[in-house]
């Protein structure tokens, strides 16, 4: 489903503080399936999967997601595939503050065009499916660790994508805050999503529904591609 050729990026090309964050990676990823890219920081994993999200571009190699090769795409393109195709959980979560809980999981889907009221309506069935309705009219910083994380995550789902990318998920998070989004990630595995995590927490890598570990280092893969 996600295939990567030759891929490399670098950072202040032609410096003298050039660096080298993915050095000439190649891998095939299967849809449906929970893949967590394990490595230390600094190792090239958030790199990654920040070109598999279309959200950077490699500066050389190809990307291709499904059937498309999304490497020399202008970005008015990437904008529409990150949006149709991608959900993000990023680390610190990037809720937006000032605004609802509600709110924050409607924005993305705000450039669609769709009908307010549909919005509203699919947005809250997110909230109660991650047992957060109650808490949607609160502001993003008046919720608890746990709140703000469910809300990020139904967030994620509000376009509907067929891919979870999840960076250093429970990297601000106890463990019991942490298993629970493993049974979260697990439930959209099980409903035919493909999941994507960086982490170096054993939680993680260790879960028995994850179904691939790739280990990186120095940006290069080394066990698992």
């Amino acid at each position: 489903m996600i295939e990567l050729k030759h891929v490399t990026k670098v950072f202040n090309r032609g410096r003298p503080n050039e660096y080298i964050a993915v050095d000439d990676v190649s891998l095939h990823l299967q849809g449906c399936c929970a893949t967590v890219f394990k490595g230390p920081s600094g190792s090239g994993k958030t790199t990654l999967l920040s070109m598999i999200g279309c959200m950077t571009k490699p500066t050389s190699g190809r990307v291709t997601v499904g059937e498309r090769e999304v490497t020399s795409l202008p970005e008015r393109f990437l904008t529409s595939i990150r949006r149709s195709a991608f959900g993000f959980v990023f680390q610190q979560f990037n809720l937006v503050r000032g605004i609802s809980a509600l709110e924050n999981v409607m924005l993305p889907a705000y450039p669609s065009g769709e009908r307010h009221a549909a919005l509203r309506d699919r947005a809250l069935e997110l909230l109660a499916a991650f047992d957060v309705a109650h808490r949607s009219d609160a502001h993003v910083e008046w919720l608890s660790g746990g709140e703000a994380q469910r809300v990020a995550i139904a967030r994620a789902l509000i376009n509907n994508p067929v891919i979870i990318i999840a960076d250093e998920p429970t990297a601000h998070l106890d463990t019991k805050l942490s298993k629970d989004f493993l049974s979260w990630m697990e439930r959209l595995r099980s409903e035919g999503r493909t999941v994507l995590m960086a982490s170096h927490d054993p939680l993680i890598y260790e879960s028995e529904f994850v179904d691939r570990i790739v280990e990186m280092r120095d940006g290069r893969i080394v066990a698992g591609g």
